[in-house]
């Protein structure tokens, strides 16, 4: 056993961090989508969130210098503001819900939020302060909930007309923010353990790694295919951990 895991569970998640460390280096997000719909296929999502929550805040800090001055912090603030509403509901929804229909609604929203990222949704203009505050609190409650509060905040800002540079600054200190939220709720419902520690020290070696191998493919690799695999192995993540989820449920009907 590793830090609670046999050894096949330990070298596949491994695995799992290495790759989704490389997309995080490469694109500045993704990592807690990939690793999280990925690990879903052998463990409960429990048993995992709270070790990427540390991952992601470790991964961010080195970048907070140089992204600074480009991220928009006033909607930032609101988005925060909306995540802390969203955030306890879903704590409790991951701590309360049997693991069968967290896959399921894990592999459902995963697929369709991968189907709108690959359709380029965009917006004609920024969005007022109560529908940052709305996509805040729909962070909170995925994040709480999966871990995965990007997608609504990286559509929320990709799709806006702020910029590319802006718009992933934005992401990164956003993602920073709200897994220090999100890691306090957890560690108030007692989801933070000495486990979730081990693992997270297990999983540090292969996100630095996997950080540096994403930034320096970036000089080489097309940006545009690299989207476009990194979405079809979302989708083909989601597509599974769903089938999973829905089969334990129709085995108990």
């Amino acid at each position: 056993m590793i830090a609670g895991f046999t050894l096949p569970v330990a070298a596949y998640s491994l695995a799992c961090v290495l790759a989704a460390a490389v997309v995080r280096g490469y694109s500045g997000f993704g990592f807690s989508l990939l690793v999280i719909t990925a690990l879903s296929l052998a463990l409960p999502p429990a048993d995992v969130v709270p070790a990427v929550f540390m991952l992601e805040i470790a991964a961010s800090l080195n970048l907070l210098p140089t992204i600074w001055r480009q991220a928009d912090w006033r909607a930032i603030a609101w988005l925060i503001a909306g995540t802390i509403i969203g955030t306890p509901p879903g704590v409790w929804l991951l701590a309360s819900v049997p693991a069968a229909p967290m896959k399921l609604a894990l592999g459902l929203f995963v697929l369709t939020a991968s189907a709108l990222l690959a359709r380029g949704f965009v917006l004609r203009r920024a969005p007022g302060r109560g529908a940052t505050l709305a996509t805040g609190a729909l962070a909170g409650l995925l994040n709480g909930s999966f871990g995965i509060g990007g997608p609504p905040v990286i559509l929320f800002f990709f799709s806006s007309p702020a910029g590319a540079a802006a718009g992933r600054a934005s992401v990164i200190a956003f993602f920073m923010l709200i897994d220090v939220v999100g890691l306090a709720f957890f560690a108030q419902q007692g989801l933070v353990t000495e486990a979730s520690l081990w693992r997270f020290l297990m999983f540090l070696p292969p996100l630095l790694l996997g950080i540096w191998l994403g930034q320096r493919s970036f000089t080489s690799a097309d940006p545009a295919a690299f989207r476009r695999w990194t979405l079809r192995i979302l989708m083909g993540l989601a597509l599974l951990v769903g089938a999973q989820g829905a089969g334990v449920i129709l085995s108990l009907t």
